[in-house]
């Protein structure tokens, strides 16, 4: 099938991705007027695969997602009118192709932004319930109108001026990397959350620099279902006990919100993300806050 191209230039960070990134940009090759791989030193094929579906490659050090993307929109010249962001692990189905072919084209001077629905897989398993389907992220805006909030974890793009609307079609998460891998991600998530939550009541971070600088540039916090997650997880859950909360968190999950429902797989899913991660994160809360009254004698 033939598809014109798009004015729309992807941005795709990569490192390691040789198993998961043919799948990402075959799914947006035949259509974006651009791909931008930004690598951080893949010592896999990630760089030719890159560059067999004729994507630009650039490399630049890594420090998290936000700045490295952020990096990306202020370095790299851009084509495209608007830009998607992806991981290397997501890829666009084909009726999310044709909805933002139709959403861009009539889009007004005012829309900065569209929101998608993210479709997670695990083993293969699309998890649909536990409050994890639909997720919206705005991952879809016009060039120069957005950028990451600064964040060493939990970033999301948020636009400096103009609406937002939603598209109703999905894009799929879903990595092909074995479960240790899963597992040492989400150890390294922890460690970011965990320093971040201390650093909220401590001041010491560098995150604290970023949410200042965040303030300068005048960007909004993220709207819609991502804002009212985070506040509900930063005015809610982060007051409870530590660890209870953890195991509140799972049952609420996968019992009243029906992530039983997503079978064994399912399973396996809603507790590590559920609740070990949680848990995990909690841990690294205590460890710290240990150090620091420690080192506060």
């Amino acid at each position: 099938m033939n598809v014109r191209k798009l004015p729309v230039t992807v941005i795709v960070l990569t490192h390691n991705e040789e198993l998961n990134l043919g799948r990402c940009l075959s799914s947006v090759a035949d259509w974006a007027q651009e791909i931008v791989v930004v690598d951080c030193g893949s010592t896999d094929a990630t760089v030719q695969v890159a560059r067999t579906f004729g994507a630009k490659v650039v490399m630049h050090e890594f420090v998290n997602q936000a700045e490295q993307f952020n990096w990306a929109l202020d370095s790299v010249p851009i084509a495209g009118d608007w830009i998607l962001r992806l991981d290397a692990d997501e890829c666009v189905l084909p009726e999310l192709r044709d909805e933002i072919a139709e959403a861009i084209a009539a889009a007004p001077p005012e829309m900065s932004g569209f929101e998608m629905k993210r479709r997670m897989y695990f083993w293969g398993r699309w998890i649909r319930h536990g409050g994890y389907y639909p997720t919206w992220l705005l991952r879809l805006f016009r060039a120069g109108k957005g950028y990451s909030e600064l964040r060493a974890m939990d970033e999301h793009i948020v636009v400096t001026e103009g609406r937002v609307d939603r598209l109703e079609n999905d894009f799929v998460d879903e990595n092909h990397k074995e479960l240790s891998f899963w597992v040492d991600k989400h150890n390294r998530y922890a460690t970011r959350e965990a320093e971040e939550i201390i650093a909220t009541k401590y001041e010491q971070n560098t995150n604290i620099r970023n949410y200042k600088k965040l303030e300068e540039q005048a960007l909004r916090v993220p709207s819609g279902q991502a804002g009212r997650k985070r506040k509900i997880k930063m005015s809610f859950y982060y007051k409870l006990p530590l660890f209870l909360r953890a195991f509140l968190y799972f049952i609420y999950r996968y019992i009243f919100r029906l992530g039983f429902l997503d079978g064994i797989k399912g399973l396996v899913f809603h507790f590590l993300q559920g609740f070990w991660y949680r848990f995990l994160v909690d841990s690294k809360i205590y460890e710290k806050r240990k150090w620091l009254a420690e080192n506060r004698k």
